[in-house]
């Protein structure tokens, strides 16, 4: 799945003349931070419950990392220097960019008159609590760590903080930090006792995670040698240390990050315990721009070790530790409770009431959101169409041509290199960052050759590959979501689908009145699926032959690439719905508590009643593969493609 950042996004209407003597107020509060552009996929508008349809994580050996390629730090630091772009050449990219009508988003349920708001102004204004399998909801209230009775969890002792010298604690930062080509770093034991030792050994593992310890013999002498347990030479056969049998095996935690997506901090998290990814699990991926709270795995990994981590990160958090003796897996869990802030928002109380009160009683369309489908001129659906049309000329010059709109310098290098030559190599010089979705495909190309485009293309992970076809099954979805309920309204009609248990059947004429919209499924086109039975199977049907695809022949070649299709409710209602109109002055102030804030004894600061802007706090809770931003667009009545918004938000700050 593509989970990618998003934007802050103000959510405007066209000024009227009544808006105008209020403009250069509202200009004087900050209303958007500076665009960023998102990761190879595209960008977000809106935080996901949907989960890919396997686990990167899924193996959960405890491996030991090795040390990392100087190709993927530079990746990584390509990727990072590049996130900040001009607002003005962000907004030139998104010319270029897809609008709701593009991917058949273009119906609403609720009669209320829509109205402005900022929606992401501030990532703190976006809040995510996954909703566990059992119903409870993931909150970071606790750092304590547990205590076993066969391990010392104690705190170490004073002694571990002054045993090393500044010269050693430089050498083992460096050491942690990968910051030299050192493998290891001997500290000599100048008073040689086993307690002595032993201080050094728990000052090392404590102020440095990541780094293990043994001791040799040098020359007579006695080292402490300090090391990654990645190293691969010297230190071929590093200690194991013992784990309890008492305990369960895998560390359950919860982590509290900001502003960072779920994959990205579980990187971080492995870099500095010097493991593997792989060895965490987690049931469901996290948007960047948001404070979200979800739990997490990992294997054989102590608590103790964890805590010590809050010491080291910023924007990350970890508490409520506990051992059990299983993992999680991705999509057990019930969904999402999201607290949002909409500020300067424009609708009068009714207006709000209403929105709000239709979001609780009747809902939202259940679209796939617009980060589904990517932001540049080049939408991922129209790659999943020519995966499906198995056209695979289609699919190598719709990832590699040159495209319309802002791109980061060296993508568009690498484009016009690749339109000029055919040269995979050519265009490879082009592109320092190997492992966008681009350069995984010229390697395959380079790899396999020209007459091989399959096996290249299988270079891009499977996850990323499933993206561009799931991404058309949705661009379908939508589009005839929207037909029905042209058609039919929102009412449950003889022809309709709904499931009984887990099985699609139709609703006949005698029956329809035992069903409502709320009832009613429509499939994602695959060859295990049926359709619905009047006008809208037709669509179906339509809509692939127009794609030049066979609905009732599914399956692909290639099995990967074979939809099977899914079912999907046309009306979600959200859970726990709550509101709240709050009157403030100033934009940076934040409109509600975290779970740190409440941990660090933080209050709100008190609020004016007659502020200069108003804000609409939301509360409500959604089950998986359900998106946020498509039930704020039910309120607010408004376009939430970044196109449309970077448009108006440009304007507005003009």
């Amino acid at each position: 799945m593509e989970t990618v950042e998003m934007n802050s996004v103000s959510l405007k209407r066209p000024h009227s003349e009544d808006d105008v003597a209020n403009a250069d107020e509202i200009k004087r509060q900050k209303i958007s931070e500076k665009s960023k552009t998102g990761n190879d996929s595209g960008q977000s508008v809106e935080t996901v419950t949907e989960q890919p349809d396997k686990s990167l994580l899924e193996d959960t050996k405890n491996e030991i990392i090795s040390n990392e390629e100087s190709e993927e730090q530079e990746d990584e630091e390509l990727e990072d220097s590049d996130e900040d772009g001009d607002p003005e050449s962000f907004a030139d990219m998104m010319k270029h960019g897809l609008t709701e009508s593009d991917v058949g988003i273009t119906k609403f349920v609720s009669s209320h008159k829509g109205f402005s708001g900022i929606l992401k102004e501030r990532y703190s204004d976006f809040v995510v609590h996954e909703i566990g399998k059992d119903g409870r909801v993931s909150h970071l209230d606790d750092f304590s760590v547990p205590v076993d009775d066969e391990v010392n969890f104690e705190d170490p002792s004073e002694e571990t903080f002054t045993v090393l010298s500044d010269e050693d604690k430089q050498r083992l930062e460096e050491l942690q930090l990968l910051k030299n080509k050192e493998t290891s770093v001997a500290i000599e034991v100048i008073e040689d006792t086993k307690e002595k030792r032993t201080v050094i050994h728990q000052a090392v593992k404590s102020l440095f995670p990541g780094l293990e310890t043994k001791t040799e013999d040098r020359d007579g002498k006695k080292y402490i040698i300090a090391y990654h347990a990645a190293g691969k030479k010297a230190l071929a056969n590093p200690r194991k240390h013992s784990w309890p049998k008492s305990r369960g095996s895998y560390c359950h935690f919860v982590l509290y990050k900001e502003n960072k997506d779920t994959m990205d901090a579980i990187n971080v998290l492995s870099k500095f315990l010097r493991v593997k990814p792989n060895i965490f699990s987690y049931m469901g991926t996290k948007d960047k721009r948001a404070i979200t709270v979800q739990e997490i795995a990992v294997l054989r990994i102590t608590a103790q070790r964890l805590a010590h981590l809050n010491k080291c990160l910023m924007n990350f958090k970890l508490g409520n530790f506990s051992y059990k003796n299983h993992p999680l897996k991705l999509g057990e869990l019930q969904g999402n409770h999201f607290t949002v802030v909409l500020r300067n928002i424009t609708g009068t109380d009714d207006q709000i009431e209403q929105a709000m009160h239709s979001l609780r009683e009747i809902g939202f369309i259940n679209y796939y959101g617009m980060q589904r489908f990517g932001t540049t001129a080049v939408p991922t659906y129209q790659i999943g169409r020519a995966i499906l049309q198995n056209n695979w000329n289609e699919v190598m010059d719709l990832i590699l041509k040159p495209r319309p709109g802002a791109e980061k310098g060296y993508l568009v290098k690498c484009r016009e290199e690749w339109a000029k030559t055919r040269d995979p190599a050519a265009a490879l010089k082009k592109l320092p960052v190997k492992r966008c979705v681009e350069g995984q495909l010229l390697r395959g190309l380079l790899k396999y050759g020209m007459k091989n485009i399959i096996s290249a293309f299988g270079i891009i992970p499977r996850n990323n590959r499933l993206m561009y076809i799931h991404s058309y099954q949705s661009y379908v979805w939508n589009n005839m979501v929207s037909k029905r309920i042209e058609e039919y309204g929102l009412r449950a009609v003889p022809g309709d689908l709904t499931l009984k248990g887990a099985t699609a059947v139709h609703i006949e004429e005698g029956d329809v009145g035992d069903y409502t919209i709320h009832d009613v499924v429509m499939p994602l086109p695959g060859f295990d699926v049926i359709y619905p039975k009047h006008k809208i199977g037709e669509a179906y049907k339509e809509m692939l032959v127009a794609d030049n695809l066979d609905i009732n022949n599914m399956r692909h070649k290639i099995r990967d690439y074979s939809l099977s299709g899914a079912y999907r409710k046309i009306i979600i209602r959200p859970q726990n719905v709550n509101w709240e109109v709050v009157a403030y002055d100033d934009p940076r102030i934040p409109l509600f508590t975290t779970d740190l804030d409440k941990l660090e004894g933080k209050s709100l600061p008190v609020l004016p009643t007659d502020g200069k802007f108003r804000a609409l706090k939301m509360e409500f809770s959604l089950p998986p593969s359900t998106y946020a931003t498509m039930a704020i667009r039910e309120v607010l009545k408004m376009d939430t493609s970044i196109k449309n918004q970077t448009q108006l938000n440009t304007t507005w700050l003009r």
